[in-house]
Order: C-alpha cells, then sequence, then structure tokens
C-alpha cells in the first residue's frame, strides 16, 4: 500500500521545488504582508533554508533597523539592504524574505530577478494596518499619522511591487492557504515555460 502512495503524483511542494530548481524565492511587499511568517513556512514545505533579510542586516551590522535608520539614514541603508541580499542571492537555493523597500530599489530589483523568483505578498490596507499598529518598531510609521503614511507607501510602491513574478493575495486567512497558493503559483510556472516552447 505505501509504495503506491510513494509512487504516486508528486506533491505540491514537489512540484514547486523542482520548479524552483537553483533558483531562491523571494517574497516582496508592504510592511506587515506576511512575508516572514509566510515565507518561513513556504521554506519548511520546500525544504529549504529561510532567511529574513532584516534580521540578516540586523546581524551583520549588530544594530536594530530602527538604530541604522536613525544612525545612517534611509539611503545608507539601502545600500546596506542591496548588498546583504546579493550575496544572499549568490548561493541558492533559499527562501528569502525582504524588507518592504528592497524591491523598490532599481538595483536589488535587478538582482532579484537574476537571482530568483519573486513573490509579492499584496496585502489591503486594513489588513496590513491590523498587523502592524500592534508593534511600535517600524520607522517608517513614526509619523503623525501612520495610517496614511502606510496609505502612502502602498500608493508609491504597489506598481513597483507589481513586477514581481508572481502575486499572491494576502488577506486574513489560515496561513496554511496562503503557503499553498503560493506553492501552486510556483509549480504553475513549469507548465507556463512549456507552453512558451
Amino acid at each position: 500500500m505505501t509504495d503506491l502512495i510513494l509512487s504516486g503524483e508528486p506533491t505540491l511542494a514537489e512540484k514547486a521545488r523542482a520548479t524552483l530548481g537553483r533558483r531562491n524565492l523571494v517574497f516582496v511587499g508592504l510592511m506587515g504582508a506576511g512575508k516572514s511568517a509566510i515565507g518561513r513556512m513556504v521554506a519548511t514545505q520546500l525544504g529549504l533554508p529561510f532567511i529574513d533579510t532584516d534580521n540578516e542586516i540586523e546581524r551583520v551590522s549588530r544594530m536594530s533597523i530602527s538604530e541604522l535608520f536613525a544612525a545612517y539614514g534611509e539611503d545608507e541603508f539601502r545600500g546596506l539592504e542591496t548588498r546583504v541580499i546579493t550575496r544572499l542571492l549568490r548561493s541558492g537555493p533559499r527562501v528569502i524574505s525582504t524588507g518592504g523597500g528592497a524591491f523598490i530599489n532599481a538595483e536589488t530589483r535587478r538582482r532579484i530577478e537574476r537571482g530568483g523568483i519573486s513573490v509579492w505578498l499584496n496585502a489591503e490596507l486594513d489588513v496590513l494596518w491590523d498587523r502592524v499598529n500592534k508593534r511600535d518598531h517600524r520607522p517608517l510609521l513614526k509619523t503623525e499619522n501612520p495610517k496614511q503614511t502606510l496609505q502612502t507607501l502602498m500608493t508609491q510602491r504597489y506598481p513597483t511591487y507589481a513586477l514581481a513574478n508572481l502575486t499572491i493575495h494576502s488577506r486574513d486567512v489560515r496561513k496554511e492557504a496562503i503557503v499553498q497558493e503560493v506553492l501552486a503559483a510556483i509549480a504553475g510556472l513549469a507548465s507556463e515555460s512549456t507552453d512558451h516552447e
């Protein structure tokens, strides 16, 4: 009986993993979209290492993201972010969750396009706000009206996020459901490439 199961169709995760090959899977999107939580779960399904670029930046700089912003400003931070992401993309495959501004940087975006498949977790304002206003560690939201700031960031950044290879609607459902959608979208890339041949 077990032999029949083992010789059956590959699972969705196996199909997605085969499609990914040596490429990295890179999550992009605004703060609160779920890049770290979903990214970590997808990595587990794919049997790949997971890296959050914000955590990696904090590790190499020995400073928090907020401290880096305060000490060096956003431009310097973006430069460091690009260097860290470039280094992470050199070896793979792995699942990488990026900070909200990473994909907006043209140079970082080019490197992600060359070294991986990008997935935009696209969330509505109310979903994002509900997730981010509970914590106080977002440097870009330290403004008079943080919800309006979030709306402005959406308006500015969503057209660029839309350039990602895949778009998944991040919403308030079980995380497992979003993970399955991500895996299905990656696996779907394999059939797209054979359609074009």
